[in-house]
This record gives structure tokens, sequence and C-alpha cells, in this order.
């Protein structure tokens, strides 16, 4: 064996810090040489460059250049209906009243903090709160395209707050008006959010999911290839109940769960429930999310996009539930099977 192929193997056996598994099952390593070696970051939201190429170094026993570069990766989810979408990623609950649209948001926006192009659809019909966390307002507009072929068909514009699209039945109805709609009208509005609007290219589409364990999951399943599920739930027994159904509904669904993330961490609630759970349902852990008056308030004044803004505590840890959520998207990406290559004759 060569040195080049020595320090070759060396690197693919290094562990990966967010996943844990090995930078060669992960298709992480582009080249290695005596001198440098080049890793290809599977998402722009990695924030433990340094603690890898300590590690890179560590493992090849030298001082050797540690080049890194970023290429999102993607099950381009988007494709079955026409978007340009590489990840499309459902944010769901067993029941309600656990932050999971304040998740939802925050990830969307924390993954923008990073470089990412990404977009949220608010898929809660019956109680869209994603317009008022991130304070915004006003009705899509329908514009008219033409085809290649000299068809005119009409998009929906998503509503632009800070960079970030937005769809949501929020924008069509007043603050006070009920949505009181069966399942057939539920899964048309769907498609027009996800088939009939102007998304655009996006990196990650966030979907914020309706609470409990209805039959949207069952509608975006048969609808495109969903990235994966976030599960957010409360520390206590009574919310982890709940939330062991929606691990049960997007596995029988076919969704990739990606991991649970504990929000409300703190004295009233407890800590360490759903780390726990997720030990027992053998699905990662993403990480937890205090319960601070800071994420309250800001989701009420409408500015739930301002909490990175600040170097604090809080924003730290919805920034490390981010990094494990892509990180875990681009883990399933890696271990997804690959397509055989035809070679026509």
């Amino acid at each position: 064996m060569s040195a080049e192929s020595a320090i070759l193997e060396k690197v693919r056996g290094v562990s990966e810090p967010y996943v844990g598994k090995t930078l060669g099952a992960l298709g992480m390593v582009e080249s290695a040489t005596e001198s440098t070696i080049t890793i290809s970051l599977p998402t722009c939201a990695y924030a433990r460059q340094a603690e890898l190429t300590a590690a890179i170094q560590a493992a090849v026993g030298g001082s050797v250049d540690v080049q890194c570069k970023t290429e999102i990766v993607g099950k381009n989810a988007g494709r079955k209906i026409g978007l340009n979408v590489k990840n499309i990623i459902a944010v769901g609950s067993g029941k309600g009243g656990v932050g999971k649209s304040t998740v939802s948001a925050s990830i969307a926006y924390g993954l923008k903090h990073y470089g990412a192009t990404v977009g949220l659809m608010d898929a809660d019909v019956y109680g869209p709160s994603i317009p008022h966390l991130v304070g915004a307002k006003g009705q899509p507009e329908v514009k008219q395209y033409q085809t290649n072929d000299g068809r005119t068909i009409e998009r929906i514009q998503p509503i632009e707050v800070d960079g970030l699209k937005l769809m949501s039945m929020g924008f069509m109805i007043s603050e006070d008006q009920a949505v009181i709609w069966r399942g057939p009208m539920l899964h048309k509005a769907l498609s027009q959010f996800l088939q009939q609007s102007e998304w655009g290219e996006l990196d990650y589409l966030i979907i914020d999911m309706p609470p409990g364990t209805g039959d949207v999951a069952l509608t975006l399943s048969q609808m495109v290839p969903l990235s994966g599920s976030v599960i957010v739930c409360t520390p206590q027994q009574v919310a982890l109940l709940d939330a062991v159904k929606a691990v049960s509904m997007f596995r029988t669904v076919k969704i990739p769960v990606l991991g649970m993330v504990e929000n409300m961490t703190g004295e009233i609630f407890g800590r360490g429930g759903a780390k726990q759970k997720a030990a027992d349902l053998g699905i990662p852990f993403l990480g937890e999310v205090e319960a601070v008056s800071q994420i309250r308030e800001l989701g009420d004044a409408g500015k739930i996009g301002d909490l990175f803004a600040a170097d604090t505590p809080t924003s730290k840890s919805v920034l490390d539930v981010c990094c494990n959520v892509a990180m875990q998207v681009a883990a399933d990406v890696a271990a997804a099977p690959k397509m055989p290559t035809l070679e026509i004759l």
C-alpha cells in the first residue's frame, strides 16, 4: 500500500462528530495526499469544522493541511412533482402545545443563518401560526408563466420574509376565521402549497406539520419522497406518550425519522425525557432547547428569526439542533442505495 493510500484509509476511518459514522461511510473524503486532505462537507450547517480537522490530523499523525469545501447533498425530494428542492423535512409532534411550530421556524431560520436557501411551509391548515411567528403578512400573488411548449400556467408566489419563502393557510384567511374542511379539501390545499407554488431552488423546505397523527403525513408521503421527519416533544411523560405515536406514524408511512428534539427543557417540565425516549426507540437525539422567555417573546413579537442575531446559549442550542438535523439528512443520503449506472453500447 502506498503512503497516500494509507493516509486515505486513515482519514476514511475518522468518526464524524455529529452522527458518529466514519467519513468514508458518509462519502466526505474527496482526496488525500501526504500534504493535503480535502473534505466535502454535505451541508453548510456544519459548526464543528475545527473539531473535525483536529481529529483528521490526529489520525494521520502529522500537521497535514485539511481543506473543507461545502456541497449540500439531498434526495432531490421535489423532483417527483417538479420542484427544485434538495431536501424536504417534516417537523411533527404527537400532540399540540409542545412548541412544534416555533421549532420548525427556528430550524428554517437556523439553516438560513448558515447560508442555505430555505423555504417554510405551514401544513397546519386548521391552526396556522407560522405567519405570526415570523411576522409575515399579505396574500400570495398568482403569476402566469409560459411553458416551453407554449402553454400558460399559473403559479402561487410564496410570501418572502428575511429571504425565507413562506406558504401558509394563515395568508389566505383572516386571523379569527376557522378552517372547517374535510380530508379532500385538505389534500388539495397541501397539493397547491407544494406543487403550484413557485419555491424556486431550495436546499431545504421545512414543513410544519399539524399536531397529532392525522392524514397529512400520509398525503405528503404519497406526494413527495420526504428526506425525513423531526419529532418535537417536551420532557414530561404525558408528552412522550404522544411522541411515540408520532414516531410510529412516520414509520408507518415510510418517512425516515431523523430524530427527536426536546423542547421547553427546564424546571417546569424537567429534563432528559426525550433523550431517554429517543434512545429507547433507537432514533437519534437532536438536542434540547431550554424553556426561556427570549424564545416566547420573539415568537409573540413575530421576530423568531432574531433569535440568531445575538450569541446566546439559547441560540447556540437551536443552531446545534439545526446542525444535527442537516447531518442526519446527509447520513441518510449517504446510506441510500446508489442507482446503477447504465452503459448504453
